[in-house]
């Protein structure tokens, strides 16, 4: 068993993970960076992106995370391609043990672990990611203009990416396993008043197919019952609308977490309840779920440890 020092350790990767490793290098920290199981985070797993400032022809996300990581090496953040899996934040210095059951003793802790959307369980949904299976709207729903989707789900979030939808492709399915719209007043009103957004109430999804890419999804109706049917209906997007879940396991009874597991910071910071522990990225951001938001609070989270480290007189 091995035994390192750092003055910040970051848990995490992704667009939060880089940059905090990005301004705390440049802050002469020299941070060590923890990828996680999969480094770079969710937007390794998306195609073509468009809406990061920076990128005016695009770029897919496997070679952004590139960049990002990139930049983070050159100003002096080492990066392990492994995962913390235990922590103690009842006493300073901060005790983390990784995979491997070494040990990383920090002054500060940058979390940037993420959210994962959570999908049905279909096969063919790993079978078509990228290829036209989506849990973005904000982040994919471009690529659909003029066409037909199907946004499975039946609360808020699941209204509000399909009434984004509706002004971008020319059909909109909502897939909704019960007989009703669990979305607020406001966004049932709303989506009724779409008049390309039409409801599968009762349903839920089989399958899906085509070549290469999306083509169509296999619907089940009053699935179990005497009144089952089955159809198709051609789509060419389907977004995965039930929500996330924060990967926030680890610190469960160290750090406040707020119902769902998100965990909660203060204010306009990135504070956590624990002092000299921060948090930054979808871990801590049930709302927004963007890339450049996640840039934006990995380099507050820099900054926030810098001061802390700073005002304890460990700089």
């Amino acid at each position: 068993m091995n035994t390192e020092k750092t003055r910040v350790l970051i848990i995490g990767s992704g667009p939060a993970g880089y940059t905090a490793g990005i301004y705390a290098s440049r802050a002469n920290l020299r941070p060590i960076i923890y990828e996680g199981n999969q480094p770079g985070g969710q937007l390794t797993q998306t195609t073509e992106i468009e809406n990061f400032p920076g990128y005016p022809q695009g770029i897919q996300g496997p070679a952004m995370m590139d960049e990002f990581r990139a930049q983070a090496v050159k100003f002096g953040a080492e990066i392990k391609s492994k995962t913390i899996a235990k922590v103690d934040f009842s006493k300073h210095p901060f005790e983390c043990e990784d995979e491997d059951g070494d040990k990383i003793i920090a002054d500060a802790v940058i979390i940037c672990t993420g959210a994962s959307a959570k999908y049905l369980g279909l096969s063919d949904e790993d079978k078509y990611r990228g290829l036209g299976v989506s849990a973005c709207a904000t982040c994919d729903g471009f690529f659909y203009r003029k066409k037909n989707v199907a946004v499975v789900g039946g609360g808020d979030t699941a209204c509000e990416e399909a009434l984004y939808l509706s002004t971008l492709a020319k059909k909109v399915y909502m897939i909704v396993r019960k007989d009703y719209l669990r979305a607020s007043d406001v966004m049932r009103r709303r989506v009724a008043e779409k008049d390309n957004i039409e409801i599968l109430f009762n349903c839920n999804t089989e399958g899906l197919f085509g070549e290469d890419g999306v083509e169509g999804a296999r619907i089940v109706r009053h699935r179990g019952t005497p009144e089952e049917e089955h159809f198709d209906i051609a789509i060419d997007g389907f977004f995965l609308a039930i929500g996330h879940h924060p990967n926030s396991e680890i610190f469960r009874g160290q750090l406040d977490m707020d119902a769902e597991g998100y965990i909660k910071v203060a204010g306009a910071t990135t504070h956590t309840s624990v002092e000299g522990v921060f948090a930054a990225g979808d871990v801590a951001d049930p709302r927004y779920r963007q890339a450049v938001c996640a840039a934006g609070t990995g380099c507050r989270a820099a900054l926030d440890a810098e001061k802390f480290l700073m005002e304890h007189n460990e700089l």
